[in-house]
């Protein structure tokens, strides 16, 4: 039996193998595709908001509500009409000429056998129940609750990209953590194979080592796997192909809140777009009451009309024509006083629906100061943790190095060292979702209060 060959000798073969590795690995993969720029938060906000489909479908609504402001408006201003009509009759009419006195006269054409007629009207609307005026000023409204609308999509699209920006470098900073184990780990266990190897460790080492080793090479691959899906994430909102290769920039600095949750409030009582689209909705909503009780009264319009006749297409008269010119202008009233109620019922409809939009009203002011109160609290919890675990980091590394040195001289135990590394490990992860935490928790807030901040 061949005696087991030397620590230096077994390190020796290790540095070989793996050079050979890393050298098969190039020769396989060969020249490596460059790595993409990586994306800063302004960056990666303008261009979520250059991509967004809804961002451009509220831009679109708002183009379609200024041109409906625009249709209501031109309800106040004349409007003009032209007709033109051939009638063909059986028969001339006419009628006789007769003068008191003298014998019978001649037979005088009033309407000859072809006529050809054109009309102009000019037509201004005086009174219309103030209905035109109403809906102009619900037209108004309605471009109002759409321009606010797409700011309120621009801020959520600004929260999305901020959202993912951080989740992606949260999740990249825990998978450093996960390999970093995997490397300290691999460490361990040629530490404990080798003392096992020279007996001066139970084999129960070794074998701890190698199950934790495997425990991290798992928790290596998950974390990857959570990487590739926050890319896809983010991919996905800037509209470009999921395996796309993306980068961004590392943050690790934070500026601290300097507001308090009554400040916060107030400013988004006074700034929440929520608030002001359903203050919008109520004023609407009384427009379109208004609309409908425009029928409880008259309708008033003053009409000018042109008139020329004429026995052929030209309409310039004729032997039979005794008119060819002539106008009008007609005042007219018109009033349907009675309808079996439908104009009650259509005011009774808009009654109830100005009821539910004062009720949404007040809903969205509680879901305001519940949504800001949230946000505020976990920004502040992430503070804390902030601070509580930056010390712990560095007091979780030096107690793994303490113990590393301790079991190499043999006055701890592996299970210590694991620890120690369980430790550590857990303790990284800890402060990148507490740091990152506190950024999606700020930009919530920032959301939570109608301000807009690209960075």
């Amino acid at each position: 039996m061949q005696p087991p060959p030397s620590l230096s000798a077994r390190r020796q073969w290790l540095r070989v193998a793996i050079m050979t590795a890393f050298l098969a690995a190039g020769a396989l993969c060969g020249p490596g595709r460059p790595a993409a720029a990586p994306l800063s938060l302004r960056d990666t906000v303008a261009a979520a908001l250059e991509a967004n489909l809804g961002l451009q479908i509220s831009r679109h609504e708002v183009e379609a509500a200024d041109a409906r402001k625009k249709v209501a408006r031109a309800g106040f201003l004349p409007t003009f009409s032209a007709a033109y009509q051939w009638e063909h009759r059986n028969e001339e009419q006419g009628i006789d000429y007769l003068i008191p006195g003298f014998p019978a006269g001649d037979n005088v054409v009033v309407q000859p056998q072809d006529e050809f007629t054109f009309v102009g009207s000019i037509r201004q609307p005086l009174f219309a129940g103030f209905g035109i005026l109403n809906q102009y000023r619900a037209a108004e409204l309605g471009l109002d609750i759409a321009t606010l609308s797409e700011q309120l999509t621009r801020l959520e699209v600004i929260f999305q990209a901020k959202e993912r920006y951080f989740n992606l470098l949260r999740i990249t900073k825990q998978r450093d953590v996960a390999a970093q184990t995997v490397v300290q780990i691999e460490a361990q266990k040629e530490v404990a194979q080798n003392f096992y190897e020279v007996g001066m460790s139970p084999l129960n080492d070794l074998l701890q080592a190698q199950v934790e080793l495997a425990n991290a090479r798992q928790a290596l691959e998950v974390a990857h796997n959570d990487l590739e899906i926050a890319r896809a994430r983010l991919n996905t909102l800037l509209r470009q192909p999921a395996n796309t290769p993306v980068a961004v920039e590392s943050i690790e600095a934070y500026v601290p809140l300097d507001v308090t949750l009554e400040e916060c409030l107030a400013r988004a009582m006074h700034h929440r777009l929520d608030i002001r689209v359903a203050e919008r909705e109520v004023q609407l909503a009384e427009k379109e009451m208004q609309i409908a009780r425009k029928d409880y009264f008259p309708n008033v319009n003053l009409t000018y009309n042109y008139y020329q006749r004429g026995e052929d297409y030209r309409v310039r008269g004729g032997d039979d024509i005794g008119d060819t010119y002539s106008w009008d202008v007609i005042a007219a009233a018109q009033w349907n006083f009675f309808e079996w109620g439908r104009t009650a019922f259509g005011v009774r409809e808009k009654l109830s629906r100005l009821s539910q939009a004062r009720n949404r009203e007040s809903e969205t002011v509680d879901n305001v100061t519940l949504e800001v109160q949230e946000a505020y609290l976990r920004a502040r919890q992430a503070q804390t943790n902030i601070a509580t675990v930056e010390a712990a980091v560095e007091q979780a590394r030096e107690n793994f190095r303490i113990n590393q040195e301790r079991y190499r001289e043999q006055v701890a135990t592996n299970t210590d060292v694991l620890n120690a590394q369980t430790l550590l490990a857990r303790t990284m992860s800890n402060y990148y979702n507490a740091l990152y935490g506190y950024h999606i928790a700020q930009a919530f807030l920032q959301k939570a209060m109608s301000l807009e901040v690209l960075e």
